[in-house]
């Protein structure tokens, strides 16, 4: 423990599986951070399992303590603004899990208290925090594949059409199941504009399989259920021309997700994951052959590193007053995110390419 730095007193508003795995373990990893009080259904049940001072169900009385000076956000995507809200309006420090919002107007009001709050407020884009993609975004930046023009990411598995999916998951959606948009795609909005720069339009479609059944009736594009399956094309304001394919409908077409950049003189990939697969290789028109590059030796564990990584990251933000601009993501990110995804669906109802708004 570092004795000089300030000991961040934490609450987590959430209790589900990401809380259990991600949230509450990573915080009390953290040499100078403590959880004082958990939230939600599952309260009693997680404070014991790690010994935790306070179990609560109420959200806006955890807010209010003043014993709590950073809240982190694992609850329901639909939760997350009230949530923030809460935390923001009673001066706390805010990380919330992606995506910000359910709809535009929510992210930016989001935004606009959270930048007003001076207080440090954080979207958890776990990406950021592999190793393979910092490097791929430092060696970009510095020229080693000339000048960029290209990048994908193909992510895409069985899950929802797998035998281990329940017969009620398999065919019927949940009530406030969240999509592969909501899911992934803010992901994979975020790294793209994190490694190459703003989105300028973006086109695409989403489909979902009808909750009628799934082996007699073809999917539907553009349907009200969650969506199973998002293909998109983005246009960076830099030139670069961007695509991604994200699917729990289709074969896996690699062992892991990825991101590829492609430039005048050669092409980086790394992977996209919690950390537990980290890697980074480059291939050039000379040598085609994807080669594995140096990273740190953590990225070889084979353990989700990478959640640690960004969840200290906010509370070192919370220590030192500000985030990291190199890697975290404010709020403001979050909502960049969002207005990609509604520019997606926008342009899936009208058939073209849609602009993307920058936030302000």
């Amino acid at each position: 423990m570092d004795k000089k730095a300030p000991i961040i007193r934490v609450g987590v508003i959430g209790t589900g599986k990401f809380a259990d795995e991600c949230h509450i373990p990573c915080i009390l990893s953290h040499p100078n951070a403590q959880i004082v009080a958990v939230c939600g259904a599952n309260a009693k049940l997680l404070a014991k399992k790690y010994s935790l001072p306070s179990a609560m169900n109420n959200y806006r009385e955890l807010c209010e303590r003043d014993d709590i000076d950073a809240v982190t956000i694992a609850s329901a995507n639909s939760n997350h603004p009230d949530h923030a809200f809460a935390a923001m309006k009673n001066k706390k420090h805010v990380l919330c899990e992606k995506p910000l919002a359910v709809s535009v107007t929510q992210a930016e009001l989001m935004a606009n208290i959270a930048l007003k709050s001076n207080k440090i407020h954080f979207t958890a884009f776990t990406f950021r925090y592999n190793y393979g993609v910092r490097s791929l975004r430092t060696r970009i930046a510095a020229g080693e594949i000339g000048t960029p023009f290209f990048a994908r990411v193909q992510y895409d598995r069985w899950d929802r059409l797998a035998p281990s999916s329940s017969e009620q998951h398999r065919h019927h959606h949940q009530p406030f199941e969240p999509g592969m948009l909501e899911n992934l795609g803010s992901h994979l909005f975020d790294i793209s504009r994190h490694v190459l720069g703003p989105i300028a339009s973006v086109i695409g479609h989403t489909m979902s399989i009808p909750s009628s059944g799934t082996k007699t009736t073809p999917p539907l594009s553009g349907s009200h259920a969650p969506d199973d399956l998002v293909s998109a094309w983005m246009r960076h304001t830099n030139g670069v021309h961007g695509q991604f394919f994200i699917s729990r409908i289709t074969p896996p077409f690699a062992p892991l997700g990825y991101l590829e950049v492609v430039g005048t003189e050669g092409a980086l990939k790394a992977s996209l994951s919690r950390g537990g697969v980290d890697f980074i290789k480059r291939s050039t028109p000379t040598a085609p052959e994807w080669i594995d590059l140096q990273l740190p030796p953590e990225a070889s564990l084979g353990k989700p590193t990478a959640l640690r990584r960004m969840i200290h990251s906010y509370l070192d933000a919370c220590i030192s007053g500000s985030l990291d601009p190199d890697i975290d993501a404010s709020f403001n990110d979050g909502l960049a995110a969002q207005y990609a995804m509604s520019s997606l669906m926008a342009s899936q109802a009208y058939g073209m390419w849609t602009e993307v708004r920058a936030p302000s």
